[in-house]
C-alpha cells in the first residue's frame, strides 16, 4: 500500500552516485519520489530526464521554485561539495550531503563555521544501516558481548569505515591517536566498476592498516585497493567486548561464569531452491528472535540500496519534523577528520592525534 508520507527529494549532480538515488525512486515509487535533478548542462539534464523520467533544472533555486521536496541531495565532487551545501542552506532548504561533506580539514572547519548551526544538514552515511551491519549493531548495543572495546573493519574505506568503527564502539567526538602504515603485494584484480577485465595477472596492490586509539577503546582499519569490487578479498567485521566477541555473523560470549556459548546471525533469504516468494531478504535473527527486518521487502534491493533507502526515508521524516536526525553533519565531519588523520599518518610515518573540534562541543558529546 502507498505510504502516507512518501519521501521527496531533489538531486544536485549527474554522476554515477546520483543514479543510486534516482534508481531507488524508480524501484519504490510508493516510498520515494525524485522531484528533479540539477545539472550543469542542458544536454546532460535531457539525458537524465529521458533515462529516469525526472525533470531537469539549471539551478537549485529553479528546482525549489518548481517543486517542494523534503530535502535536496548534494551528490557532487568533493571539491565543490561545501559550496553546494551552503547554497541549499542559503535557499532555506534541507540538505543531505554525500560523503565526505568537505575534502580536507580546513574545509571541514569552514563548512561548520558557515552552516553548522543551521540544523539543516545531514550526511549520507549508510553503512550501519545496511542489513548485515544493522543486525550486528543491534546485537552489540544489546550488550551481548559486553562493553565493546575494539572493532576491526576490513570492508570499506576511510570515512565509511571510521563511521562503522565509531558506531560499533559507541565513541563520539573524543580525540583519537591514529597510526597508519601501507604495504604492497601482488594481487589479481579481475573486477572493477567497468566490469570483468578478463585479466588475472597479479598487480601491485596497496593495503592500508591503521590503529585508532580512542583511549581505552580501539579501532583497526584494514583496506586494500579496490576492495569494494575485488572478489578475492573478503570482508571482516570483528567486535571484541568485555564478555565475548562478534566475528562477521558468529558470536561467542559467556552464558554464565563457566559456560562460553556460540550463536550466529541467521538470514532468512527467500527465493532460494523451491521457495517461490521471490528473491529477497526477509529478516536476520539471533538465537531465534528477529534483530533486523527488511523495511523494503518486495523491492528486491541490494544491501547497499537498502541502507541508502533507509537513510533517505529517515532523512525525509527528519525534514518533515517527524523523526530524529539520521546522521548529523557533526558526525560526518568527525568521520572525515579521522580519515584525514589516517592519510596524514600514512604520509608522515608518525602518530597523529586528532583535535577536539567546534562541532564536538555543539553536538554535546
Amino acid at each position: 500500500m502507498p505510504h502516507s508520507n512518501p519521501t521527496t527529494f531533489g538531486v544536485i549532480g549527474s554522476g554515477w552516485r546520483s543514479a543510486f538515488f534516482l534508481r531507488l525512486a524508480r524501484s519504490a515509487p510508493d516510498r520515494f519520489r525524485a522531484a528533479g535533478v540539477v545539472t550543469r548542462s542542458a544536454e546532460r539534464g535531457a539525458e537524465l530526464s529521458a533515462q529516469w523520467g525526472v525533470p531537469a533544472f539549471a539551478s537549485v533555486a529553479e528546482l525549489l521554485r518548481a517543486e517542494a521536496p523534503d530535502f535536496v541531495i548534494a551528490s557532487v565532487p568533493w571539491a565543490v561539495m561545501p559550496d553546494a551545501v551552503r547554497e541549499v542552506v542559503g535557499l532555506g532548504a534541507r540538505v543531505l550531503a554525500e560523503t565526505p561533506p568537505a575534502p580536507d580539514l580546513p574545509g571541514l572547519r569552514a563548512l561548520w563555521a558557515d552552516v553548522g548551526g543551521s540544523g539543516r544538514i545531514q550526511v549520507a552515511e549508510q553503512y550501519l544501516l545496511m542489513p548485515g551491519h544493522a543486525a550486528r549493531l543491534a546485537v552489540v548495543r544489546e550488550g551481548i558481548v559486553g562493553e565493546p572495546t575494539s572493532v576491526q573493519v576490513c570492508s570499506t574505506h576511510l570515512y565509511h569505515a571510521v563511521s562503522m568503527i565509531r558506531g560499533l564502539l559507541g565513541v563520539g567526538f573524543e580525540p583519537a591517536v591514529v597510526s597508519a602504515r601501507s604495504f604492497t603485494a601482488p594481487l589479481a584484480d579481475p573486477l572493477s566498476p567497468d566490469g570483468w577485465s578478463g585479466d588475472s595477472t597479479p598487480k601491485e596492490a596497496s593495503t592500508t592498516l591503521a590503529t585508532l586509539d580512542f583511549g581505552g577503546r580501539m579501532g583497526l582499519y584494514d583496506f586494500t585497493d579496490n576492495q569494494w569490487w575485488n572478489p578475492l578479498r573478503t570482508r571482516r567485521i570483528v567486535v571484541r567486548g568485555s564478555l565475548g566477541e562478534l566475528v562477521d555473523d558468529h558470536v561467542v560470549r559467556l552464558a554464565d561464569p563457566t559456560t562460553p556459548v556460540e550463536s550466529h546471525l541467521v538470514r532468512r533469504q527467500t527465493g532460494i531452491d523451491l521457495n517461490l516468494e521471490g528473491f529477497d531478504l526477509d529478516h536476520i535473527s539471533f538465537d531465534g528472535r528477529v534483530v533486523y527486518r527488511n523495511p523494503f521487502q518486495g523491492s528486491r534491493l541490494s544491501e547497499d540500496d537498502i541502507g541508502v533507502a533507509t537513510l533517505l526515508e529517515r532523512t525525509g521524516a527528519w525534514a518533515r519534523d517527524e523523526g530524529p536526525e539520521p546522521y548529523p553533519l557533526a558526525d560526518g565531519l568527525q568521520d572525515h577528520l579521522i580519515s584525514v588523520a589516517i592519510g596524514e599518518s600514512l604520509a608522515t610515518g608518525r602518530h597523529v592525534t586528532t583535535t577536539t573540534e567546534a562541532w564536538a562541543a555543539a553536538a554535546g558529546r
